[in-house]
Formats: structure tokens, sequence, C-alpha cells
């Protein structure tokens, strides 16, 4: 198995926590990941949880060790420099050097697989790094044109035509070569999962896909002609499905995922069906990265009581997009 690159995320979030869980809960994911991080932040964590397990830590891969949590020490913070749950831009520049290093890292060869915990984005800012969030850190410094954000769950899983933007310029974004570029970066995906034929639901912006134009004209002018070119070239698409029933079907099985066209579209629907178990994926990348699907939780950090269901499906997604690569 390549070796697993896990950034801790903000480490004044859940981050640290959910990474130390999940590899203590896991042997075979102890002995393959290495956490890019703070090394002392992680000792707090696996002493807070009355851990077995040692902190090994280091400046490269080649210098991993069995049986440790190994932490790749980006930067060296502890929390006499920050705050347990609270905004930070020393906190949110160091989760962009994690996510940095192991960037560099993976484009190398020398890690396998990058699973992200959780960032702040207010944080980021603060820090002097104004991304919209971890996709496009990932697309800049992986120098990507073409990519998507994708959530996946056992339930239910979408891609998006856009993310962080305002939804009037959401609206703008729903254009042809877009919408078609997301169907590719679908099906592509569930093929390296193992699905055969991928069914592919495209979801209409407007409501009840428009209804001929009645409620708006993009599903009509950008949406089908979209749809029409890639059943044309062999796909198994069909849209756009009205977007108040596309998710209940693809839940019930009729599709195998969905093209969103915009983030709360995307993402309500997975939350509500898979907050715990949902993964963050970004295709198009040359490299792999999955991710939680939930934030920071700065509320309950630091206590403890953060779950890491997530991480480790995330970490389980990675490992099957590496074999499958």
């Amino acid at each position: 198995m390549e070796k697993i690159g896990i950034t801790m995320g903000d480490p004044a979030g859940v981050g640290p926590e959910i990474s130390v869980k999940a590899l203590a809960s896991n042997v075979d994911y102890l002995n393959n990941a290495i956490i890019f991080g703070s090394t002392s932040i992680i000792n707090f964590y696996v002493n807070l949880l009355n851990l077995d397990y040692k902190v090994n830590s280091i400046t490269k891969p080649s210098e991993f060790k069995s049986g440790y949590i190994n932490v790749l020490n980006v930067m060296d913070l502890s929390f006499d420099d920050i705050k347990i749950g609270e905004v930070s831009p020393t906190a949110g520049a160091a989760a962009y050097k994690y996510v940095e290093s192991a960037i560099q890292f993976s484009l190398n060869r020398e890690i396998g697989p990058v699973v992200t915990a959780p960032l702040n984005k207010e944080a980021l800012h603060l820090g002097g790094y104004n991304f919209d969030g971890h996709t496009e850190i990932f697309a800049t410094l992986t120098n990507t044109k073409k990519y998507t954000m994708m959530l996946w769950s056992e339930r239910l899983s979408v891609v998006h035509v856009s993310t962080h933007v305002a939804l009037r310029e959401a609206c703008n974004r729903v254009k042809k070569d877009r919408v078609m570029e997301c169907i590719e970066l679908a099906h592509d995906a569930l093929i390296k999962l193992g699905v055969t034929n991928p069914k592919i639901a495209v979801a209409g912006l407007n409501p009840h896909s428009g209804e001929a134009g009645l409620f708006g004209n993009e599903d009509m002018d950008e949406i089908v002609p979209a749809v029409n070119e890639k059943k044309a070239q062999g796909y198994n698409v069909e849209g756009p499905v009205p977007p108040d029933t596309v998710f209940l079907k693809a839940s019930q099985g009729k599709y195998d995922i969905v093209v969103a066209m915009y983030h709360d579209q995307g993402h309500i629907p997975m939350k509500l069906l898979a907050f715990d178990s949902g993964v963050n994926v970004t295709l198009g990348l040359p490299i792999i990265r999955t991710s939680v699907d939930h934030g920071t939780a700065f509320d309950i950090a630091g206590k403890g009581i953060a779950k890491e269901e997530s991480m480790l499906w995330a970490i389980k997604l990675g490992i099957q997009f590496s074999r499958n690569s």
C-alpha cells in the first residue's frame, strides 16, 4: 500500500483529534499513514485520549516507523501559540502549510493519496491564503484547470458545477461546457470505484427544470444540450431531472450519481443522508485527494468527543481510488 498523507486541518479544530482516533482504531491505516501537522498538538491528543501509541516526529516519509503515529512536523505549533476552538491567523497559515507539504510529497510520488481534515476558511484568509477552500488549494498547487467537487457516500453521491460562489454567480456558471465536464469527471470517478456503466442524473437548475422556459431558460439553453451531446457520445446520462426529486431517485438506486448545479443543491441532501459517513473528493487532479465532509467544529474541539467516522471513510475511499488509478 502507498503511504497515505493525512493533513490534520486547522489545529484549533477537531482535525487533529479525528486524525489520531482514525489511526488508533485501524492498525492497517496506522502502519501506512503519515499525519502532516504539528507534533506537539498530536501529542496533546494522544495524551488526552489515553492512547498507548507513541508519536514518531519526522521530516520526510522515508523516516516512517511502523507501530507509531507518524507525524511529518510541518509547523511545530502548540496550544501556547493558539487557543483550542478559536479562529487564528497562525492556525490558518499552519493548516495551509500542512496541505502544501502533503501535495508536494504526493506530486513527487513519495506518498500516495492525500486525505484532509477540515480547515477554517476565515482563519485561512487571516493567515494570508485567500482560497475558498481545499478544492481550490489543490487545483492551484497542482495546476489543474478542469476539476470538480464530489461528495460520496454509500447512499448518495453528487458532483458540483459550482461550489463556493454566491448563488447569483452560481446561476451564471451553469454553462453547457461546464456541465459536460462534470458529467465526464463523475463518470470517470465511478469507473475507478468499480461501477460499470454509471447511471448519471443531471439536476435541473430551476424549479421543475425550468418548465419549458416558464421559470428560467438555463435548463433549456445549457443543460439540455450538454446532456444530449454526452448521450450521443455514449454516456448513460439523463437530465435535466427536476431538482426536487432527483436526489430521492438517486438515493433509491435509480442513479449512481447526480450532477448538482450549485453548492447547497448537492450538499443539503448529502448532509441529510450521510453527515457522518460522507467523503469529499476533488476530481480531475493528478493526485488523489479525499476529505471528511464536515467542518472544524470549534465548539467541541479539544473535548475528546469528535467522531472519526468520516475520516475513516475518507481514508478508505482514498485507498480505493489509489488502487484503481
